[in-house]
């Protein structure tokens, strides 16, 4: 059976910040990650971890602001301040299991994300390479 985005799906990210804001979650990072926001930032990779992340269970994931902002995310402008060295996570929004699980999961997110449904067209084999990215198995 054929994935329903079979012909793709259409998304630009418009830098409005809303995948950065919300309810509480996890912003998954891996150790080459980390080094290339510390360096970005210019700190230490001891001072970005101290900073930055925070520990669960075996995983490193970004900190919050209370409001479930990233912290990394510009609060005035709503724009990354590590866009060319977010994580991996960050980079495959929207293309994660749950926003493409079903079109109605698509359409959910595209109340929420401007991007979603305009823009170029991504092709089916580029969205699964995208879930493979984030550990999905589809």
């Amino acid at each position: 059976m054929g994935d329903w985005f079979a012909d793709g799906l259409r998304f630009e990210c418009t830098g409005c910040g809303e995948c950065c804001t919300g309810a509480s979650g996890y912003v998954w990072v891996d150790e080459t990650e980390a080094t290339a926001i510390a360096a970005r930032l210019d700190l230490s990779i001891d001072d970005f971890g101290r900073r930055y992340l925070r520990r669960v269970g075996a995983r490193l994931s970004l900190v919050e602001r209370p409001d479930g902002s990233c912290a990394l995310l510009d609060p005035a402008s709503r724009r990354c301040t590590i866009y060319d060295d977010r994580p991996t996570q960050c980079r495959t929004y929207p293309f994660w299991r749950s926003i493409v699980a079903d079109e109605e999961a698509w359409s959910r997110e595209g109340t929420r994300c401007p991007g979603i449904g305009r823009g170029r067209r991504h092709d089916a084999e580029a969205i699964r390479t995208a879930l493979r990215a984030t550990g999905a198995t589809r």
